[in-house]
């Protein structure tokens, strides 16, 4: 991996300040963790100036290292070392991170870094044109099984082909990001085998044939017939173990029919206002999520803070997060947000 530095002076904004709803949410985050070990808030504060910025600016890190009250030098290991921050300006609608470890390689991963030379620019970290694409070669991304990949902000995409990763930027370039399928982007479930199940194939409610041995003996008898010549021992038989049926498994409906735009549990939408909120202030949800969430007619803080459980779950599954929603608090991050905008500052 090259050496990883912050951008050029000439780039680099001279102050930082936190958004008033990201200030509350960093005090917040700080306090989760206990007194004294503060420091230990440092990732997810500079995820969230990354995201408020668009890239973490050398400002950025003195004003964490201020506020965790750690020397500038402990911030800037962290920011330099992980591949997920920005250390100069990357494209507005997609910095694209092309996995170059030892699986995606074997698989490909350079001619999909051919693909973003060709679409975007010949150097990595340099924008195209438009200053709305950028790419970089990162180290492994998590799913070796699945190469080659890349990762766009927060999200993955696998199985990928030249021909298919072309069709990927040119979504993101045109501002449809949110309509590629994060994951495979083949016939592929999760990291399930290609080819389909190669074991445990069998239906489990199939009754199994007794085999027939070779004794009619049980091998007790066997032994007890061998050590004595005068008499035999007396036959036993080994008792049949019991078997019982196992149940078929409950079916559960899918994602698809769980989740559909018709079901009643489906939050309710809003026609887009001239005013709307920066979801993107809830941890979990990214540029690709906010858009969808739009796409449903979600714009405000106050829309999801209402949401019931059943319209919870039929967002978690319409996202397919698997209680992503639930993990990340949005309900109550939502909540936050809204008190603060509603006591006159804005949520930019």
């Amino acid at each position: 991996m090259s050496v990883r530095r912050l951008a050029d002076e000439q780039v680099q904004p001279g102050e930082f300040k936190f958004s008033r709803a990201n200030a509350s949410w960093a005090k917040k985050k700080i306090k989760d963790f206990p007194k004294g070990r503060e420091a230990s808030a440092v990732i997810p504060l500079l995820m969230r100036a990354q995201e408020q910025e668009g890239w973490v600016t050398r400002a950025s890190i003195e004003h964490m290292a201020d506020l965790l009250e750690m020397p500038y030098i402990r911030v800037l290991e962290v920011a330099t070392f992980y591949t997920q921050f920005q250390l100069k300006p990357v494209g507005t609608k997609a910095h694209i991170q092309v996995c170059g470890t030892t699986p995606c390689m074997l698989r490909g991963s350079e001619d999909l870094m051919k693909v973003c030379r060709k679409k975007i620019n010949r150097e990595q970290f340099e924008t195209n044109e438009a200053g709305t694409l950028s790419w970089e070669e990162v180290e492994c991304l998590g799913s070796c099984v699945n190469a080659p990949m890349v990762m766009v902000f927060k999200d993955t995409y696998e199985d990928l082909t030249p021909e298919r990763l072309e069709e990927i930027i040119d979504l993101f370039e045109a501002g449809k990001g949110a309509e590629v399928p994060v994951g495979p982007q083949i016939d592929r479930i999760s990291s399930a085998p290609v080819g389909g199940l190669t074991a445990l194939t069998s239906d489990p409610n199939v009754k199994r044939k007794a085999g027939k041995s070779k004794s009619t003996k049980p091998k007790a008898a066997q032994v007890a017939a061998s050590s004595t010549d005068d008499k035999p021992a007396k036959k036993t038989t080994a008792k049949k173990p019991k078997t019982t049926k196992p149940k078929a498994p409950a079916k559960k409906p899918s994602v698809e029919t769980a989740a559909g735009l018709d079901d009643k549990n489906r939050p309710q939408g809003m026609e887009r206002p001239a005013e709307i909120d920066d979801l993107k202030q809830i941890s979990g949800i990214g540029p690709k999520i906010e858009g969808i969430l739009h796409d449903l007619g979600i714009f405000k803080f106050a829309q999801i803070s209402k949401w019931k459980k059943a319209e919870r779950d039929w967002v978690d599954g319409y996202l397919r997060f698997k209680g992503r929603i639930e993990r990340d608090e949005w309900i109550k991050q939502a909540k936050t947000l809204a008190k603060v905008g509603a006591k006159g500052g804005t949520n930019d």
